[in-house]
C-alpha cells in the first residue's frame, strides 16, 4: 500500500472549513483540479458522486465517512489501474484556527499504486491552501 499525508493550517474554524467542504458542487470555485462534482445525493456517508476533471476525465467515487466539523473520506476505484484510492480529509482545531490534513492511501500493485498516488496527491498542498483561504474569506 502506498500512502502520504499532507497538512496545512488556516485561521478559519473547523466549522467554517467544513462548510466549504460540505458543498461539493462548489469545489471547482477553489480547487483548480476539479471542473465539477456531480452528486447523487446529500453530502453524507454512502453517497456516490462523479468528479469531472478539467480534461473531462470522469472519476466516480463514494463518501465513506462524513462527520460535521471533523471531515470526510472518499473512496475511488480505478479498475483500469487495479487500485483503490482512499482520501481522508480531517479537520483539527488549533490555537490559530484549523489544521487541515489530507491523507491518501492507494491499495494495489506497485509501481502502479505509487504512480496513481503521486498523481492524486501532487496538488494537495495547493488545494489545502486554497481551501483554507476560501474558509477564511467566507468567515469574515
Amino acid at each position: 500500500m502506498w500512502s502520504v499525508e499532507v497538512t496545512g493550517e488556516c485561521a478559519a474554524t473547523p466549522a467554517q472549513v467544513f462548510s466549504v467542504l460540505a458543498e461539493p458542487e462548489k469545489w471547482s470555485e477553489w480547487n483548480k483540479g476539479v471542473l465539477r462534482i456531480e452528486m447523487n445525493g446529500a453530502f453524507q456517508a454512502g453517497t456516490t458522486a462523479v468528479m469531472v476533471l478539467p480534461d473531462s476525465t470522469r472519476l466516480p467515487f463514494r463518501f465513506a465517512w462524513v462527520e460535521a466539523d471533523k471531515g470526510f473520506e472518499d473512496v475511488t476505484e480505478v479498475p483500469d489501474a487495479g487500485v483503490l484510492v482512499r482520501v481522508r480529509h480531517e479537520l483539527s482545531p488549533t490555537e490559530r484556527g484549523t489544521l487541515i490534513t489530507y491523507r491518501c492511501e492507494v491499495d494495489g500493485p506497485e509501481p502502479v499504486a505509487g504512480t496513481v498516488g503521486e498523481a492524486v496527491t501532487s496538488d494537495f498542498a495547493d488545494v489545502i491552501a486554497a481551501l483554507g483561504l476560501r474558509a477564511e474569506q467566507l468567515g469574515e
